[in-house]
């Protein structure tokens, strides 16, 4: 009976009801949650935690859209006090995300993703808002261009 239940069925006819429910109910389960970043712990208390952030948040604001490396290379240039590591600069920024203070942008170039750390702007309805979102960081990759030669030689020896 229980052989009956763990088959996967791929659409064929045939036994082997309920395989396709199980499949979706595994493939539901076994998805990792999103992370409440609201909940992150900064590992310093939160009045230090708050002078960082604001030290933090001036860097971003001033270098534009920075990547992880670049805001701690820029961080260490600053002297922004209370940073013990890179790990727990990337901690204080999920914290800050989850503060609101932050905006974190996804930049997909062909098959490669990179994401960018900026503020969010004061007031939404800005010229800058609508530029932060409408900026291209790097120029995007030209599609792959498929080879279309195969079809046309099928087509050839089928006609």
């Amino acid at each position: 009976m229980f052989t009956r239940f763990s088959r996967v069925s791929n659409g064929g006819g045939g036994g082997g009801g309920g395989g396709g429910v199980i499949t979706q109910m595994v493939r539901y389960f076994s998805k990792k949650r999103a992370e409440d970043v609201r909940r992150i712990n900064p590992k310093v208390p939160t009045p230090e935690a708050a002078a960082i952030s604001q030290n933090l948040y001036q860097v971003i604001k001033d270098h534009g859209p920075l990547n992880i490396s670049s805001t701690w290379s820029h961080a260490q240039e600053a002297a922004v006090d209370g940073i013990n590591s890179k790990t727990h600069m990337k901690l204080l920024l999920k914290w800050m995300r989850g503060r609101n203070m932050l905006k974190l942008l996804c930049h997909q170039v062909g098959s490669h993703k990179r994401f960018y750390y900026t503020t969010l702007p004061e007031d939404p309805n800005s010229a800058e808002a609508k530029n932060i979102l409408a900026m291209k960081l790097e120029t995007e990759k030209n599609p792959a261009k498929r080879n279309t030669n195969k079809k046309k030689k099928l087509r050839k020896t089928k006609g």
